[in-house]
């Protein structure tokens, strides 16, 4: 069943998980469970970070085509511009930069291509990048907080030499939107098909447009923009590291005949070495993700289609 009616997701307070609220863990735990997505708020940021990052993304997307083509991403290297990206082997429509913190490596080929007309667009997203490191790593151990497993066990999976990054998108007008009461349209577009998200924990910041979506009850509940909070998200490692207690959320982006839309993914993810195994005391449910090989293989899926994309189900005992 498909609905375009907007639901209020749960509401949780980042100020009070810094504290370690018995009741806001407790909360934080039935928001993983029933939703695996929620809204952030009592977020204490510097005053004015977030009407800058989406200023900032706007000029960069408004430069021309060219331009941004000669920031192109490659097979090799996984950083800068991409417009033809796929989700379950259909081409999203949108376009995206993707950035990371500059890092030397088995992994790390390539450095991010920083548009040189844009002196101050660097410093911008690295500073945003930096505090949704920050963010979720706090996240993080709320998160095994709530599954009352011990809060620090993953933190060196992400600490050093992790793969985390940020993702610009611009979804662009489009003249034939797919029709948002269709569950999974086959005619029209999409700004990004249906799909659960790879890593462990996703921080977006999105503008006044709506269009993200959530599948909750068999249902597409579209999440409404509201200032001074971040939609979070839970991956497909956090579904692995809790057993199946916490399942990735399957959800999409409509298309919009009417608006640009702009937003910020910050994609938390742990060092490629990295092996994922459940972390609870019952029996597992998945034999052990390499995130390395995962990753490889999910982004090989965006890039060109290559048949089924590798699922985290592929890894079910």
């Amino acid at each position: 069943m498909a609905s375009d009616s907007m639901k209020q997701i749960p509401s949780i307070s980042l100020r009070e998980l810094k504290t370690n609220n018995s009741e806001t863990i407790e909360s934080l735990a039935d928001a993983c469970r029933y939703w695996g997505f929620f809204r952030l708020v009592e977020l204490d940021l510097e005053k004015g970070i977030t009407d800058k990052l989406l200023a900032a993304m706007k000029v960069f997307f408004e430069l021309p085509h060219e331009e941004k083509k000669q920031l192109s991403r490659t097979e090799k290297n996984s950083w800068g511009y991409f417009d033809k990206e796929l989700t379950k082997n259909k081409q999203d429509w949108k376009e995206i930069f993707d950035l990371s913190l500059d890092q030397t490596g088995p992994h790390d080929q390539s450095q991010t291509p920083w548009p040189e007309k844009l002196p101050a667009f660097r410093d911008t997203m690295l500073q945003w990048h930096h505090l949704c490191e920050t963010l979720s790593l706090t996240l993080l151990e709320s998160i095994m907080q709530s599954l009352r497993l011990p809060e620090t066990s993953l933190a060196q999976h992400f600490t050093h030499d992790n793969s985390s990054f940020l993702r610009l998108n611009h979804y662009p007008v489009c003249e034939a939107p797919a029709a948002p009461e269709e569950d999974f349209p086959t005619e029209g577009h999409l700004g990004i098909y249906h799909h659960t998200d790879a890593g462990a924990v996703t921080v977006l910041l999105q503008d006044e447009v709506s269009g993200l979506q959530v599948r909750h009850n068999d249902t597409w509940t579209t999440i409404a923009n509201e200032n001074d909070s971040l939609i979070i998200n839970v991956g497909d490692l956090v579904q692995v590291w809790s057993n199946d207690r916490y399942k990735a959320p399957l959800h999409r982006v409509l298309a919009n005949r009417q608006q640009d839309r702009f937003s910020a993914a910050f994609f938390m993810n742990p060092g490629f070495s990295t092996h994922c195994v459940p972390q609870t005391d019952d029996r597992p449910l998945y034999r052990p993700v390499n995130w390395g090989e995962f990753r490889s293989a999910r982004s090989a899926g965006d890039y060109a289609n290559i048949g089924d994309e590798i699922q985290i189900s592929d890894y079910r005992i």
